[in-house]
């Protein structure tokens, strides 16, 4: 193991041991409650920087990839699940227009920087089937401001213009862009409620004033 997957697999014990169960389960509520009617049924989807995966293992969907360059994740996702160790800004190992849905959640502010992240989207628009969409979740620094710098491993900061920005160079045609969805993190020190979440997801108007994570949406022509 490489001293880059070393430090993967360390960080992700620092952050998310504690919590590993509460985040298990506000995902389950955030696919079931949101996200899954936006994916569809009987779809290919990839989980882009599926970390211990938290979506990949709920999400409905006829064959589930996860990519990740921590090899511990491996171990996290479930049987059945295809899983991709390696560098995403490189060529996927996977042929063109053979996915419906990538998703990726909390992960482009890992990258080192915007050609990684551009030569990535390149990759998603390629792998996508035409109809296909990308669904890019993550903090939006003109809201999350000083607070982005609160993790170690945060490089690359992101707002819903830049992404949809960056998503348009690769040839996406934006469907959607949410400035504002959820809280900075949904699972900290303070576990909520999943009836708050449940609550969360189906007022609009409770984004505008707690959301800080964007949530733009590209669709493959």
């Amino acid at each position: 193991m490489n001293t880059i997957e070393n430090d993967l697999q360390k960080e992700y014990a620092m952050r998310f041991s504690a919590m590993a169960e509460h985040r298990i389960a506000v995902w389950k509520v955030l696919i079931r409650d949101f996200f899954q009617s936006r994916i569809g049924s009987n779809k290919d989807v990839l989980d882009l920087g599926s970390g211990w995966g938290e979506f990949i293992n709920s999400v409905e969907a006829k064959t589930r990839y996860a990519m990740d360059l921590n090899p511990e994740a491996k171990e996290r996702v479930e049987n059945g699940v295809v899983f991709l160790q390696q560098d995403c800004s490189q060529r996927w190992e996977l042929p063109d227009n053979s996915l419906d849905v990538v998703f990726t959640s909390n992960f482009f502010e890992h990258l080192p920087d915007k050609q990684g992240l551009l030569s990535t989207l390149r990759e998603a628009h390629r792998c996508l089937r035409p109809g296909g969409r990308i669904i890019c979740m993550g903090p939006n620094i003109r809201f999350v401001k000083e607070r982005y710098w609160d993790f170690f491993d945060h490089y690359l900061p992101l707002s819903d213009y830049s992404l949809s920005e960056g998503l348009q160079m690769a040839n996406f045609r934006i469907e959607s862009a949410i400035p504002q969805f959820l809280p900075y993190t949904m699972s900290n020190s303070h576990p909520r409620p999943m009836l708050a979440i449940r609550l969360y997801l189906k007022m609009p108007l409770a984004w505008k004033v707690l959301g800080q994570q964007f949530l733009v949406t590209g669709l493959k022509a």
